[in-house]
């Protein structure tokens, strides 16, 4: 138990990591989550006055780090107006009996929104990668392959949300509604809208033929975190409160196909391949001959990451316009670049890609030819 004297409210309020303050936007949650704190205290020997900020993500939720007599802990602001952090609980106990190193709760005062939880460090899997040779990150992304198959052979039906037509489909539709619309400015004509949905249909019956398992929704080297300890072999898990039940395609595809670095297509390819030869042992890719044939397995990855990318361009267009965080918009163009490269191989998505270049006023370049993929087995 920490014997620090207890702190002020104008310690706790500009509690600082370097010179960034705390901002409250009212004063009774600064007062409610210095009052929870205390509590902590006592109970987990954090020490009040060491609180700073660590992170903030795209939604709500702000993460401080905070000393303990054991090391640190993170505490997690959520407003429960805003945020439901049950989710996040579930998902947290799932990974767990996965055998994956993710925070656990330690502490949750789910009325006011906090939660304290494990420290796996303030190092990211991005943090580490070497982002001018693509081969110097070859076991780092391994090490990312361990966690994802042992989340996805631990899944179970009737755990999680099922990724199902309508939240595939509520996901798309963020492409037209906010970045075409809202902030491309444009007005779709009715044959334009009815392009879209046909395309956006076709996607959906592609990805739902899929198996099924648990799917993070964001798994990608900024959610992955590198152990505080060198002998720990497994890299933290993070922000997976939106996890779901559904394509096996969409996290292999998310992490490969990252929201805020890309990577050429041969390390794309290596990497995947190497999920897919271990998937195919683990018995998870026994569907439509994907265990035999990787072209088949990659092209239903493509169809799966077209819908993230559609998905996240739209996505980053709302945290700008809505949420005034424009920082994510300025990555727009990496996938816009992602849907042209796929759009540009598949013959029921020339449409799309005539429509994205008009958008964009880029020259369409067709390549119905697929990508060197290797060879079929042994990576």
């Amino acid at each position: 138990m920490s014997s620090t004297p207890h702190p002020t409210a104008a310690n706790l309020a500009h509690a600082q990591l370097g010179s960034s303050p705390i901002e409250w936007p009212q004063a009774t949650r600064r007062v409610a989550f210095e009052n929870w704190l205390q509590t902590q205290a006592a109970a987990h020997g954090v020490k009040p006055d060491t609180v700073r900020i660590a992170s903030a993500d795209a939604s709500f939720r702000r993460y401080f780090r905070v000393d303990s007599a054991f090391g640190s802990c993170i505490v997690m602001d959520a407003p429960p107006d805003k945020e439901n952090c049950q989710p996040f609980v579930h998902v947290a106990q799932l990974m767990q009996a996965a055998g994956l190193l993710a925070p656990r709760v330690l502490a949750w005062d789910e009325a006011l929104g906090f939660m304290l939880l494990d420290d796996l460090g303030n190092q990211t899997m991005m943090d580490a990668i070497d982002h001018t040779q693509a081969q110097a990150n070859h076991g780092l992304y391994l090490r990312a392959v361990d966690a994802l198959l042992a989340w996805q052979q631990s899944s179970r039906p009737d755990q999680l949300p099922p990724y199902d037509q309508a939240l595939l489909a509520r996901e798309l539709n963020l492409f037209p509604d906010w970045y075409l619309t809202q902030h491309r400015g444009l007005q779709l004509t009715l044959e334009q809208q009815h392009m879209l949905q046909t395309t956006f249909t076709t996607i959906i019956q592609r990805n739902l033929a899929a198996p099924s398992v648990y799917v993070h929704r964001d798994f990608m080297p900024r959610n992955l975190m590198m152990p505080r300890d060198p002998a720990e072999p497994r890299l933290g898990v993070l922000d997976f409160q939106d996890a779901v039940y559904g394509p096996i395609t969409y996290d292999i595809a998310s992490l490969m196909r990252d929201a805020f670095l890309s990577w050429d297509e041969d390390f794309v390819l290596d990497i995947t391949i190497r999920y897919w030869e271990r998937a195919r042992k683990l018995g998870l890719l026994d569907f439509e001959g994907w265990s035999q044939d990787f072209g088949e397995f990659w092209r239903a990855v493509e169809w799966m990451g077209l819908q993230r990318h559609l998905k996240v361009a739209g996505i980053f267009a709302r945290l700008t316009l809505r949420d005034g965080k424009p920082k994510y918009l300025a990555d727009a163009p990496r996938f816009i670049s992602y849907i042209r490269a796929t759009a540009s191989r598949y013959v029921e998505l020339k449409p799309l890609l005539r429509f994205i270049d008009q958008v964009e006023g880029l020259e369409s370049g067709i390549n119905l030819a697929y990508p060197r993929l290797g060879p079929q087995s042994g990576a």
